[in-house]
């Protein structure tokens, strides 16, 4: 083994590692130089620098310094237990980790794609109406009050306390489910459903089903206040075209106060289930 002694300048290039890190690195106790010299310099031996490598892997590996230098002291046989128990909730840790990060992921896309949608339609100027298949999906459902503030409604606290009481979390687009389209058109307080589509499994109970079925759809382009243009729009091209209508209705927010402050930049659409009406006489 060699006897050579290095000084922290020496160590730091030789390792890779700031004069900073080693001092701080020395201060936990995890890599500290061994020799005295006779100038009364501390200097560190190769026995220091072999434990460089280890320290670096552990680092790769996620585990804290406090860990490391918990690992570093487990040298006796007696001790692999406590390794493997300090390794196997490192596991956890990096699961659960990666369980947020995937959260993370999911919702940005979902939010990236809510953007491209609402740039698309902005661009274009789309208002016109169209009969489509929805397709059926669950999302997360909680039964409200509108009290005729859209904005509360959209940026919605007390569906924020549902989701976090559930352990939940939420993606795409919130939805609102109005019971009454005619009361929608005359700006009336009425009973309404918040759906969104939930990240993590959830109980039934909490669940409903939006979709699968035939539905007309507009999108509104601009402040909420309007809306109802947009509802007429949507009833006259239905009774032009023989479709008959749900007494109810949705809106699906693309773009809204989650997203900008800019009005002009609101994209909704809204949709109501149809039905062909019997032409026969």
């Amino acid at each position: 083994m060699t006897s050579r002694r290095y000084t922290i300048s020496e160590m730091s290039e030789t390792s890779n590692i700031s004069k900073k890190a080693l001092r701080f690195y020395d201060k936990l106790g995890l890599i500290s130089p061994r020799l005295r010299g006779s100038n009364n310099y501390r200097y560190y031996t190769h026995e220091d620098v072999l434990s460089v490598p280890p320290l670096k892997y552990y680092k790769q590996m996620g585990f804290r310094l406090e860990e490391i230098r918990a690992a570093f002291d487990a040298d006796s046989t007696a001790s692999l237990k406590a390794l493997c128990s300090m390794f196997l909730s490192k596991m956890e840790d990096l699961r659960q980790e990666e369980e947020i990060l995937r959260l993370r992921a999911e919702s940005i896309h979902d939010w990236l794609e809510l953007l491209h949608e609402a740039e698309m339609l902005l661009d274009n100027d789309t208002r016109q109406v169209s009969v489509k298949y929805v397709s059926p999906q669950l999302l997360l459902c909680h039964d409200e009050e509108f009290s005729l503030d859209i904005k509360s409604t959209i940026i919605n606290m007390e569906f924020t306390n549902f989701v976090e009481s559930l352990g939940n979390n939420i993606a795409g687009p919130v939805i609102v489910h109005f019971s009454s389209l005619a009361d929608r058109l005359a700006n009336v307080e009425q009973p309404i459903q918040v759906l969104q589509r939930p990240m993590r499994p959830c109980k039934a109970e909490h669940l409903q089903e939006f979709g699968g079925t035939l539905m007309a759809s507009c999108y509104h382009i601009g402040p909420h206040e309007t809306i109802s243009d947009t509802y007429r729009k949507l009833q006259n091209w239905c009774a032009a075209n023989s479709f008959a209508t749900a007494p109810d209705s949705y809106e699906r927010y693309v773009t809204d106060y989650w997203t900008t402050n800019n009005e002009s930049l609101f994209v909704t659409e809204v949709l109501v289930q149809v039905h062909r009406e019997d032409t026969a006489s």
